[in-house]
C-alpha cells in the first residue's frame, strides 16, 4: 500500500511542480465562476503553460461565464483524475481577449466540435493567471496547498509558510 503524502513528504518547488504537472495532464478542468449569487461551473479544454504562469481557453463570445469573468474576475479550475485519485485545484485571476494571434496559435482538432477553424470571428481567448492551488495525490489526503503568485516571473523566493504555500 502507497503511504499517502503529507505537506511535510513535499517540497514546495514539488507541489508547485505536480500542481502544474496534474493540470496539464488531465486537460479538462471544471471552471467555476461566480455570478453574483451563485457559483456556476462548466468542463472546458485547459491550454496549460507553465513557462507563461497561464492556463488559457478558447470559449465563445456568448455565454454568462464571460459576463461572470468581467464582474467577478476570481475564478477556480478543477481537475480530476478520478482513475488515480489525484486532484488539482487552482484559483485565479481569469482575463477575456479577442487576441487572434493566440486563439489561432492555439487551435486544435478538439475545438472543430464547437467552430469551423480558429477564424471563427466568435472565439475569444480566457486567460487565467493562477495564485493558489491545492493538490490531493492520494484518496482523500490533501497533499498540500500552494501558493501560486508570481515568484517564477519576479524572482522573489519562495513563502515558505506554515503549511507549504510556495509561489508559483
Amino acid at each position: 500500500m502507497v503511504k499517502p503524502h503529507h505537506s511535510s513528504d513535499l517540497t514546495p518547488a514539488e507541489v508547485q511542480d505536480r500542481i502544474w504537472e496534474l493540470a496539464k495532464k488531465i486537460d479538462i478542468a471544471m471552471f467555476t465562476t461566480w455570478d453574483g449569487e451563485r457559483q456556476r461551473s462548466r468542463p472546458l479544454s485547459a491550454r496549460v503553460f507553465r513557462d507563461e504562469h497561464a492556463i488559457y481557453f478558447l470559449v465563445d463570445e456568448s455565454g454568462h461565464k464571460n459576463e461572470q469573468v468581467e464582474a467577478f474576475p476570481f475564478v477556480s479550475l478543477a481537475f480530476a483524475d478520478n482513475a488515480g485519485h489525484k486532484y488539482a485545484v487552482i484559483s485565479g485571476r481569469a482575463k477575456l481577449s479577442n487576441d487572434r494571434a493566440r486563439i489561432a496559435d492555439l487551435w486544435s482538432d478538439w475545438d472543430k466540435a464547437w467552430w469551423d477553424d480558429a477564424s471563427d470571428p466568435a472565439i475569444r481567448l480566457l486567460t487565467i493567471t493562477p495564485e493558489d492551488g491545492e493538490l490531493w495525490d492520494s484518496p482523500n489526503v490533501l497533499v498540500s496547498t500552494a501558493k501560486m503568485a508570481y515568484a517564477a516571473v519576479t524572482g522573489q523566493a519562495p513563502d515558505m509558510g506554515d503549511n507549504a504555500k510556495v509561489n508559483l
